[in-house]
């Protein structure tokens, strides 16, 4: 049930948008009940204060991309999995060279 309020909402919120409307929870629950469908009283208030804080434009042409909130913190814990092999890589290849140098020279000095 909360996945066909959640679209109902979401709809609402878009017609309302598409007309230039404003976006309150009263009018949500007004076009969700023009459509026969019933939700939980909580969801069109949640969808309101949401569309008040965003602009839809911008979450309409970022659908595919990953939300404002979780964008950082997603890109943080991204860097921060790629730096630790990319460290990794780096500190194992300084010692390989380390190892080679030193082995190059000892096999120098018996030639």
């Amino acid at each position: 049930m909360a996945n066909t309020s959640e679209l109902a909402c979401t709809y609402a919120a878009l017609i309302l948008h598409d007309d230039g409307i404003e976006i309150t929870a009263e009018k949500i629950s007004k076009l969700v009940k023009a459509a026969n469908i019933t939700v939980e009283s909580y969801w069109p208030s949640l969808f309101a204060k949401l569309c008040q804080k965003k602009n839809i434009d911008d979450l309409i042409m970022n659908v595919g991309a990953s939300g404002d909130a979780a964008a950082p913190v997603s890109a943080n814990v991204l860097a921060a999995a790629q730096a630790a092999p990319a460290a990794e890589e780096t500190k194992n290849k300084k010692e390989e060279v380390k190892e080679e140098s030193e082995d190059d020279m000892v096999f120098g000095l018996f030639d």
